[in-house]
């Protein structure tokens, strides 16, 4: 199966203060060290699947000029990956039809509560149109594509990474379990979560990425979900075994 991978943002609120940030990260001019909020793009069979929309979904979109989409799958429901599903609507305009999404039960009850407006018996002209597909963690069929949801933990809430064919997306971990794990060997490129260098209760830090990432074996593997406190892209990205790279925004990568 043939996919153009593009990540939209492979950034985090984490540890983000409210007000401007004087670290160095924030302050660097290099644009490998400006991260939106985590999302990831996937183009196969002339279809276009997203995983999350966080509160960057627009731009992101805007950025990469993209002109549809087919399918919105959600990982799990923190507000950094589901903020942005109203922006939908621009593509209902554009398809006119309703975008297909995809949710276990615990973000379903979270969108049915953030946007309660998509639901109204009468709906009010203009909201977002979808088609609430529910997931478990069994094989669906997305966008005429086959996806494997693999359960993994973020401290105690369950989380779905994906696989579709040999690219595996995993984000906001810190627990995999072997039977899940099963499901990622044999992939080709494999995307982990790495917060930052210090150890974190509910993420995978950069050296537990790293471990992890050697042991599923992946002939690449690509880290996201990065916050400020990992340190900038060029001196981390050096130091990585080979096969291992942070992914950065906009980057693009063929299967």
């Amino acid at each position: 199966m043939k996919m153009n991978i593009t990540f939209l943002g492979t950034g985090t609120s984490q540890g983000v203060p409210l007000i401007a940030c004087l670290c160095e990260v924030c302050r660097s001019h290099d644009t490998l060290d400006k991260r939106l909020r985590t999302s990831v793009m996937v183009e196969v069979k002339n279809k276009v699947i997203v995983i999350d929309s966080g509160p960057d979904f627009r731009q992101q979109m805007l950025r990469e000029n993209v002109m549809r989409l087919d399918a919105l799958i959600f990982t799990h429901a923190h507000k950094d990956h589901i903020a942005g599903m109203d922006d939908i609507r621009a593509f209902n305009y554009i398809s006119n039809q309703r975008i297909e999404v995809y949710a276990d039960e615990i973000v379903e009850k979270a969108i049915r509560r953030e946007f309660p407006y998509i639901f109204d018996e009468l709906k009010y002209p203009g909201v977002p149109e979808i088609n609430l597909n529910l997931i478990s963690n069994d094989h669906f069929i997305a966008a005429e594509t086959p996806i494997t949801p693999i359960q993994v933990l973020h401290y105690k809430l369950p989380v779905k990474g994906f696989r579709i064919g040999d690219f595996t997306y995993i984000t906001d971990a810190n627990f995999i379990a072997e039977s899940e794990k099963q499901k990622i060997k044999g992939s080709k490129v494999l995307v982990l979560n790495a917060l930052r260098k210090e150890s974190h209760i509910s993420h995978f830090n950069l050296f537990e990425a790293i471990a992890l990432a050697e042991e599923l074996g992946a002939e690449q593997t690509y880290f996201t979900h990065i916050s400020h406190q990992l340190g900038r892209h060029q001196e981390v990205d050096k130091l990585l075994p080979s096969g291992m790279n942070l992914a950065y925004d906009g980057l693009k990568i063929e299967i």
